[in-house]
């Protein structure tokens, strides 16, 4: 066992913080919504699904099927930015139609959460399986219920190691990307007046209405900008893993939604902490219990987090954020 953690343990660090960055790229949708809301937008796993597929799209239409594709520096850089570009648009896109079609109208009525709650099960449900059903096979031409793989354009090579781990091309565009998209987040949220409109209306909605501010627009641009973040996880999940399929948003959803609540749900910063810490937990615990075991992991994790530190690591709310 020693000898496996001796031998596995860089490697495995270095997936795990390739793999949080794209859960904490996902949990940044869960957490601004539910600071603004307190709300859980169960359907935000497929708005990252709608992002894998977008990039899907645009990358069998550069290679003319899922044969690699060979380019220069700049050429991988311009496509990693064009899917990057196109999938965050659709899926902030369709996270604004999300909440205009399933939250908004339940919102003016005076709804209580739990009905909100199970509309995003409904919309996730109904987003999934039309995507199973007809779009992805309308995109591929291919069983949209079968899993979709995508083209490479970014080769896997070594770039340098750490010890005995190999820190691939890939992995450095990941967590890269994943970094700079975090931090042009926090500081939006942090130092613009549109991130004040955002923290006033999570702080004190009536008391933001009274100053100017217009709930629905805010609202509509936490959206936008929780699934821009999920757009942008799903172009570099299709560039590492280069594979989607229409259920992909379940699993990897949920372990979004873990980091958020280990980070601190509501906390922008949280969901970073968050997605960090369950991508190298789930990475280590396959050194001892086997890879099979990766998944349970982050399960176990969520329940632990909800008995002994429900408010999670760092515990401060997108309500008490302050510029």
């Amino acid at each position: 066992m020693l000898q496996d953690l001796q031998a596995q343990f860089l490697g495995s660090t270095i997936g795990g913080l390739v793999a949080g960055s794209i859960y904490a790229l996902i949990a940044l949708g869960y957490t601004m919504v539910y600071g603004v809301l307190r709300l859980i937008n169960f359907a935000h796993s497929e708005i990252f699904m709608i992002g894998t597929v977008t990039s899907l799209f645009i990358l069998i239409t550069i290679a003319g099927g899922t044969a690699p594709i060979t380019l220069g520096v700049f050429g991988m850089i311009a496509v990693l930015l064009v899917i990057i570009i196109a999938s965050a648009a659709v899926s902030g896109g369709a996270a604004v139609l999300l909440e205009q079609v399933a939250y908004r109208p339940l919102r003016k009525k005076g709804a209580t959460r739990l009905a909100a709650l199970i509309s995003a099960i409904g919309a996730s449900l109904f987003l999934q399986e039309a995507f199973g059903l007809h779009i992805i096979e309308w995109i591929t031409g291919k069983s949209g219920r079968v899993q979709q793989n995508a083209p490479r354009f970014i080769p896997h090579d070594p770039l340098f190691h750490i010890g005995n781990g190999v820190v691939r091309t890939d992995h450095v565009f990941v967590v890269v990307g994943a970094v700079i998209m975090m931090i042009v987040l926090d500081q939006l949220v942090s130092r613009t007046r549109i991130g004040r409109g955002i923290r006033a209306t999570a702080q004190d909605p009536e008391a933001a209405v009274l100053m100017g501010v217009s709930i629905d627009k805010i609202v509509r641009l936490t959206f936008l900008l929780g699934g821009a973040m999920a757009g942008v996880a799903a172009a570099l999940y299709v560039m590492e893993y280069e594979n989607t399929d229409y259920r992909i948003g379940f699993l990897l959803g949920i372990k979004a939604f873990t980091a958020a609540v280990l980070g601190g749900i509501g906390n922008l910063r949280g969901a970073l902490l968050g997605g960090i810490v369950l991508g190298l937990v789930e990475n280590w615990s396959s050194i001892f219990f086997g890879s099979a075991w990766k998944d349970v992991t982050a399960f176990v994790v969520l329940v632990l987090v909800l008995m002994f530190r429900p408010t999670g690591i760092l515990g401060e709310s997108l309500q008490r954020a302050r510029a």
